[in-house]
Protein backbone atom coordinates (compact mmCIF):
# COMPACT_ATOMS: atom_id res chain seq x y z
CA UNK A 1 0.00 0.00 0.00
CA UNK A 2 1.32 3.44 -0.91
CA UNK A 3 2.10 5.56 2.12
CA UNK A 4 -0.65 8.06 2.83
CA UNK A 5 -3.36 6.17 0.89
CA UNK A 6 -6.02 4.27 2.79
CA UNK A 7 -6.72 0.69 1.70
CA UNK A 8 -10.38 1.56 1.15
CA UNK A 9 -9.39 4.40 -1.18
CA UNK A 10 -7.03 2.21 -3.17
CA UNK A 11 -9.52 -0.65 -3.40
CA UNK A 12 -12.57 1.34 -4.46
CA UNK A 13 -12.59 2.24 -8.18
CA UNK A 14 -14.25 5.56 -7.40
CA UNK A 15 -12.06 6.46 -4.42
CA UNK A 16 -10.09 9.71 -4.02
CA UNK A 17 -6.98 8.27 -5.65
CA UNK A 18 -8.92 7.27 -8.78
CA UNK A 19 -10.44 10.75 -8.88
CA UNK A 20 -6.98 12.35 -8.73
CA UNK A 21 -5.73 10.17 -11.55
CA UNK A 22 -8.77 10.95 -13.68
CA UNK A 23 -8.34 14.67 -13.02
CA UNK A 24 -4.63 14.58 -13.91
CA UNK A 25 -5.39 12.60 -17.08
CA UNK A 26 -8.00 15.11 -18.18
CA UNK A 27 -5.68 18.03 -17.40
CA UNK A 28 -3.01 16.41 -19.59
CA UNK A 29 -5.49 15.86 -22.42
CA UNK A 30 -6.64 19.47 -22.16
CA UNK A 31 -3.04 20.69 -22.30
CA UNK A 32 -2.31 18.55 -25.38
CA UNK A 33 -5.40 19.89 -27.13
CA UNK A 34 -4.49 23.46 -26.19
CA UNK A 35 -1.03 23.02 -27.72
CA UNK A 36 -2.52 21.36 -30.82
CA UNK A 37 -4.92 24.25 -31.32
CA UNK A 38 -2.02 26.68 -31.12
CA UNK A 39 -0.04 24.70 -33.70
CA UNK A 40 -3.03 24.57 -36.05
CA UNK A 41 -3.54 28.29 -35.67
CA UNK A 42 0.08 28.97 -36.56
CA UNK A 43 0.58 26.43 -39.36
CA UNK A 44 -2.95 25.65 -40.50
CA UNK A 45 -4.92 22.41 -40.35
CA UNK A 46 -2.98 19.86 -42.40
CA UNK A 47 -1.41 16.41 -42.02
CA UNK A 48 1.07 16.03 -39.15
CA UNK A 49 4.43 17.54 -40.00
CA UNK A 50 6.47 16.52 -36.96
CA UNK A 51 8.61 14.18 -39.05
CA UNK A 52 9.88 17.14 -41.06
CA UNK A 53 11.78 18.03 -37.91
CA UNK A 54 12.36 14.66 -36.19
CA UNK A 55 13.07 11.35 -37.96
CA UNK A 56 11.01 9.35 -35.45
CA UNK A 57 9.03 9.60 -32.24
CA UNK A 58 12.10 8.17 -30.52
CA UNK A 59 14.04 11.23 -31.66
CA UNK A 60 11.41 13.44 -30.03
CA UNK A 61 11.83 11.58 -26.74
CA UNK A 62 15.60 11.86 -27.09
CA UNK A 63 15.41 15.62 -27.55
CA UNK A 64 13.10 15.95 -24.56
CA UNK A 65 15.40 13.77 -22.44
CA UNK A 66 18.39 15.91 -23.39
CA UNK A 67 16.51 19.09 -22.50
CA UNK A 68 15.37 17.65 -19.16
CA UNK A 69 18.85 16.43 -18.24
CA UNK A 70 20.45 19.77 -19.12
CA UNK A 71 17.90 21.73 -17.09
CA UNK A 72 18.22 19.43 -14.09
CA UNK A 73 22.01 19.60 -14.25
CA UNK A 74 21.89 23.40 -14.23
CA UNK A 75 19.64 23.64 -11.18
CA UNK A 76 21.62 20.96 -9.33
CA UNK A 77 24.90 22.77 -9.96
CA UNK A 78 23.42 26.11 -8.90
CA UNK A 79 21.92 24.58 -5.76
CA UNK A 80 25.18 22.89 -4.77
CA UNK A 81 27.05 26.16 -5.20
CA UNK A 82 24.93 27.66 -2.41
CA UNK A 83 26.08 25.05 0.11
CA UNK A 84 29.33 24.27 1.88
CA UNK A 85 31.26 21.48 0.10
CA UNK A 86 30.19 18.08 1.40
CA UNK A 87 26.81 17.02 2.75
CA UNK A 88 25.49 20.57 2.85
CA UNK A 89 26.15 21.13 -0.86
CA UNK A 90 24.72 17.71 -1.72
CA UNK A 91 21.53 18.42 0.24
CA UNK A 92 20.98 21.91 -1.15
CA UNK A 93 21.66 20.67 -4.67
CA UNK A 94 19.21 17.80 -4.41
CA UNK A 95 16.58 20.08 -2.91
CA UNK A 96 16.96 22.37 -5.93
CA UNK A 97 16.69 19.34 -8.19
CA UNK A 98 13.54 18.26 -6.34
CA UNK A 99 11.95 21.67 -6.87
CA UNK A 100 12.65 21.38 -10.59
CA UNK A 101 11.12 17.88 -10.70
CA UNK A 102 7.85 19.02 -9.12
CA UNK A 103 7.68 22.02 -11.44
CA UNK A 104 8.43 19.90 -14.54
CA UNK A 105 6.82 16.57 -13.78
CA UNK A 106 6.36 15.42 -17.38
CA UNK A 107 10.01 15.99 -18.28
CA UNK A 108 11.15 14.59 -14.94
CA UNK A 109 9.26 11.34 -15.49
CA UNK A 110 11.06 10.84 -18.81
CA UNK A 111 14.38 11.63 -17.14
CA UNK A 112 14.10 9.53 -13.98
CA UNK A 113 11.19 7.07 -14.20
CA UNK A 114 11.46 5.45 -17.70
CA UNK A 115 7.77 5.75 -18.65
CA UNK A 116 8.34 4.93 -22.36
CA UNK A 117 8.95 1.18 -22.93
CA UNK A 118 12.04 0.52 -25.00
CA UNK A 119 13.29 4.10 -25.06
CA UNK A 120 17.01 4.55 -24.42
CA UNK A 121 18.57 8.02 -24.61
CA UNK A 122 21.42 8.61 -27.01
CA UNK A 123 24.92 9.12 -25.56
CA UNK A 124 24.65 12.84 -26.34
CA UNK A 125 21.31 13.16 -24.54
CA UNK A 126 22.57 11.10 -21.59
CA UNK A 127 25.78 13.10 -21.12
CA UNK A 128 24.25 15.67 -18.70
CA UNK A 129 22.96 12.80 -16.54
CA UNK A 130 26.49 11.45 -16.23
CA UNK A 131 27.64 14.89 -15.11
CA UNK A 132 24.83 14.97 -12.54
CA UNK A 133 26.12 11.70 -11.10
CA UNK A 134 29.69 13.04 -11.10
CA UNK A 135 28.69 16.17 -9.18
CA UNK A 136 26.91 14.12 -6.55
CA UNK A 137 29.84 11.72 -6.24
CA UNK A 138 32.23 14.65 -5.84
CA UNK A 139 30.07 16.02 -3.03
CA UNK A 140 30.23 12.63 -1.32
CA UNK A 141 34.02 12.62 -1.72
CA UNK A 142 34.12 16.11 -0.19
CA UNK A 143 32.05 14.84 2.74
CA UNK A 144 34.49 11.97 3.27
CA UNK A 145 37.46 14.34 3.10
CA UNK A 146 35.79 16.64 5.65
CA UNK A 147 35.20 13.77 8.06
CA UNK A 148 31.43 13.93 7.65
CA UNK A 149 31.21 10.40 6.22
CA UNK A 150 33.38 7.31 6.38
CA UNK A 151 35.33 6.08 3.33
CA UNK A 152 32.75 3.35 2.70
CA UNK A 153 30.50 6.11 1.38
CA UNK A 154 32.65 6.33 -1.74
CA UNK A 155 31.39 2.90 -2.80
CA UNK A 156 27.63 3.22 -2.86
CA UNK A 157 26.41 6.33 -1.02
CA UNK A 158 25.51 7.81 -4.40
CA UNK A 159 23.05 4.98 -4.95
CA UNK A 160 21.60 5.42 -1.46
CA UNK A 161 21.15 9.15 -2.03
CA UNK A 162 19.39 8.55 -5.34
CA UNK A 163 17.00 6.15 -3.60
CA UNK A 164 16.25 8.73 -0.91
CA UNK A 165 15.49 11.61 -3.28
CA UNK A 166 13.61 9.49 -5.80
CA UNK A 167 11.56 7.85 -3.05
CA UNK A 168 10.50 11.20 -1.64
CA UNK A 169 9.62 12.54 -5.08
CA UNK A 170 7.72 9.40 -6.09
CA UNK A 171 5.55 9.67 -2.99
CA UNK A 172 5.01 13.40 -3.52
CA UNK A 173 4.05 13.02 -7.18
CA UNK A 174 1.74 10.08 -6.49
CA UNK A 175 -0.07 11.59 -3.51
CA UNK A 176 0.45 15.37 -3.60
CA UNK A 177 1.21 16.23 -7.24
CA UNK A 178 0.00 19.83 -7.00
CA UNK A 179 2.22 20.80 -4.07
CA UNK A 180 5.63 22.42 -4.37
CA UNK A 181 8.85 21.26 -2.74
CA UNK A 182 8.77 21.80 1.01
CA UNK A 183 4.99 21.51 1.22
CA UNK A 184 2.86 18.56 2.32
CA UNK A 185 3.97 15.35 4.01
CA UNK A 186 6.80 14.00 1.89
CA UNK A 187 9.37 16.50 0.62
CA UNK A 188 9.85 18.18 4.04
CA UNK A 189 11.30 14.86 5.27
CA UNK A 190 14.23 14.96 2.84
CA UNK A 191 16.69 16.92 5.05
CA UNK A 192 16.01 14.43 7.86
CA UNK A 193 16.68 11.51 5.52
CA UNK A 194 20.00 13.02 4.47
CA UNK A 195 21.02 13.17 8.13
CA UNK A 196 20.85 9.37 8.17
CA UNK A 197 23.93 9.15 5.94
CA UNK A 198 26.50 9.59 8.76
CA UNK A 199 24.78 6.72 10.58
CA UNK A 200 24.98 4.53 7.48
CA UNK A 201 28.59 5.57 6.77
CA UNK A 202 30.03 6.60 10.14
CA UNK A 203 33.15 8.73 9.90
CA UNK A 204 36.29 7.41 11.58
CA UNK A 205 37.00 8.73 15.08
CA UNK A 206 39.15 11.83 15.26
CA UNK A 207 42.76 11.54 16.35
CA UNK A 208 42.07 13.23 19.68
CA UNK A 209 39.25 10.78 20.36
CA UNK A 210 41.42 7.78 19.46
CA UNK A 211 44.25 8.92 21.73
CA UNK A 212 42.00 9.73 24.67
CA UNK A 213 42.37 7.26 27.54
CA UNK A 214 40.25 6.93 30.65
CA UNK A 215 41.76 8.57 33.70
CA UNK A 216 42.99 6.30 36.43
CA UNK A 217 41.47 6.60 39.85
Amino acid sequence: MVCGVRESDAAEPGGPRADRRARRRQETIDEILHIAIGVMGEHGVKPPSIYKYFPSIGAVYDALFKQAAAENLAVLREGMARGTPGLDALTTGLEASGRWVLQNQALAQLLFWRPVPGFEPSPEAFAPSEEIASLQQQAIADAVAAGQLGPEALKDAGLVVSILIKGVLTQAMANEPHLQWGEGRFTPTFPKLMKLLPAAYPPPPTRSRRSRRPERA
